[in-house]
């Protein structure tokens, strides 16, 4: 089943940073949008970043708006989310997702496994 993998998460200290990548094998997802979703323990999953297809727009959560930064690059394949300042508060599983339709509204169609942050204090 094509699905995309993500990696780059870890454990970081907090003001650290950490880059998350997402890559897809076997199915492009060129024109879709893209976006970064996270689940802490007993909490709902939430809305972190998106991305048009083209790149040109990019939206953010309010929670890490001016900390962190979806990109893409096509020719690769691949999301990016850079996060800087981590907070313990970030700590969460991190998914990424794709989706043919607006990458605010979605539906996000296919589902990474997701990768661990752990900010310590």
């Amino acid at each position: 089943q094509v699905q995309p993998v993500e990696s780059g998460g870890g454990l970081v200290q907090a003001g650290g940073s950490l880059r998350l990548s997402c890559a897809t094998s076997g199915r492009t997802f060129r024109r879709y949008a893209r976006g970064w979703f996270r689940q802490a323990p007993g909490k709902e999953r939430e809305f972190v970043a998106a991305i048009s297809w083209t790149g040109g727009s990019t939206y953010h959560a309010d929670s890490v708006k001016g900390r962190f930064t979806i990109s893409r690059d096509n020719a690769k394949n691949t999301v990016y989310l850079q996060m800087n300042s981590l907070k313990p508060e970030d700590t969460a599983a991190y998914y990424c997702a794709a989706t043919p339709s607006n990458p605010t509204g979605g539906p996000y169609d296919y589902w990474g496994q997701g990768t661990q942050v752990t900010v310590s204090s």
